[in-house]
């Protein structure tokens, strides 16, 4: 397999750079962030600081374990090479199902917001519209996938800005609105500044990690980046500053315009301010904005759950075939093979009970902590095996920050153990992990690295 065409390096420090942006803004930004700050009050933007700064630790650690293999094709032949192919295997099988997870989820959002403009429309219709156009753009080439994720990502960025900026204009004018003036003040002068206790404040981890599910898929596209070795760090070191503006500053200006407590979780955050100022259209736009969100994640499932079957398959974790590349160097059928997946997804989706497709959801954002802490664990043993050759591209604070990091996420996953609404899906999430770590003693004979 080895003299088969390899994956081109067709992305651009642009690209690179975008899609790191992209990985780190959800839809869960624009319309889930009122029932976060319902949670926890003006406490959430320390949750989203301490998160944030965990989440640059695991980057730099991921970029570092990336950069030490020139040859390497994704983080999971780091987690190969360190922790051993039965990890990898485990790894690569449930980010892959866990991209598909999102991506159903994802899809389902993207027939629901165009309803809100062709209400004519069924909502399985526009579903498998957009999952199609995402397949054959993903079939062009790489650059294209990054040129239209780059779009995406700049949408995302564009709305964050403006309403941060809007903020800071309505704080400076200390511009009247329903219920009171804009100020600063209303951080604290409605229960302080953990109105909801310590356990309130606790609790809203799970949410804002949830917030950062996907920021990772930078390490999928290492083989396929033109200068790896200067744009993977670029886009990883600017990291902080992405979650400083966007999470802390979008949620500094929300709370600054509307006290905590008179934000309604029945409408995005981002709409209410807007209206708040005699924007009529907050709507429709804010529609438009999580319509590329939504299109944004499925893009890059789509992406990632082809180049991780396509990684899985070289190492003899999967059918052969899947790990062929066309004369474009695209992995076509790894990439039919994720998009087929998809289409039958969407469909069992509006089968399903909303409680079902909730414990789905959950699992798939569980199963993504679990793949973060296997790259911390590879990170740590690397470290631990090459202590005087190594990069410019040092994980800052070893070994404290690794540890820490470590730490931390598997502290999120016992807290999710104490909430009832995640128990059973961090149950599921880690029977899944077990289940195929069993079953690659099954599989093993079959592979050939």
């Amino acid at each position: 397999m080895d003299e088969k065409p390899r994956l081109k390096r067709g992305l651009k420090s642009r690209h690179v750079t975008m899609i790191a942006i992209g990985g780190a803004i959800g839809t869960g930004l624009f319309l889930g962030s009122g029932s976060a700050i319902h949670s926890a009050g003006p406490s959430i933007i320390l949750s989203y600081l301490i998160v944030g700064i965990i989440t640059f630790f695991m980057m730099r650690a991921l970029g570092e374990l990336i950069l030490a293999d020139p040859d390497s094709h994704s983080f999971l032949e780091s987690i190969k090479k360190y922790l051993g192919k039965r990890a990898e295997f485990v790894a690569g099988w449930m980010y892959w199902a866990c991209w598909l997870s999102l991506a159903m989820a994802d899809l389902t959002a993207t027939g629901i917001y165009l309803r809100y403009w062709f209400p004519w429309l069924p909502q399985w219709v526009g579903s498998l519209v957009i999952v199609i156009l995402l397949m054959l753009i993903n079939m062009v080439n790489v650059g294209l996938f990054g040129e239209l994720e780059s779009w995406f990502s700049m949408i995302k960025v564009i709305a964050i800005v403006v309403l941060i900026i809007t903020g800071a204009v309505m704080l400076l004018l200390h511009t009247h609105v329903k219920g009171g003036y804009v100020s600063l003040t209303n951080l604290v002068n409605h229960g302080g500044f953990f109105p909801t206790g310590i356990w309130g404040f606790l609790l809203s981890f799970q949410m804002v990690v949830f917030a950062f599910v996907g920021v990772e898929i930078v390490g999928q596209t290492a083989s396929e980046t033109a200068n790896p070795q200067k744009d993977i760090p670029k886009a990883i070191n600017t990291l902080p500053v992405r979650i400083g503006l966007f999470y802390v500053g979008s949620m500094l200006a929300i709370m600054s315009v509307y006290p905590w407590n008179h934000i309604t979780t029945t409408s995005s955050p981002f709409v209410q301010v807007f209206t708040g100022i005699g924007v009529t259209a907050a709507a429709g736009i804010l529609n438009f904005v999580v319509l590329t969100a939504a299109m944004s994640a499925t893009n890059s499932a789509i992406f990632s759950t082809s180049r991780s079957l396509y990684s899985l398959a070289r190492n003899g974790h999967a059918p052969k075939r899947l790990g062929e590349l066309t004369k474009k160097a695209i992995p076509m059928n790894a990439l039919m093979t994720s998009s087929l997946i998809l289409f039958v997804v969407v469909a069992l989706n509006y089968l399903m009970p909303a409680e079902i497709f909730s414990v789905v959801s959950t699992v798939s954002t569980i199963c993504f902590v679990i793949v973060w802490i296997m790259i911390m664990a590879a990170h740590i043993v690397y470290r631990k095996q090459n202590k005087q050759n190594l990069g410019s591209f040092k994980m800052p604070g070893y070994p404290v920050t690794s540890w820490l990091t470590l730490a931390f996420y598997i502290g999120i996953l016992i807290l999710l153990f104490f909430i009832k609404s995640t128990q059973l899906a961090l149950i599921i999430s880690i029977l899944f992990a077990i289940f195929l770590a069993i079953s690659y003693s099954f599989v093993r004979k079959n592979d050939k690295v």
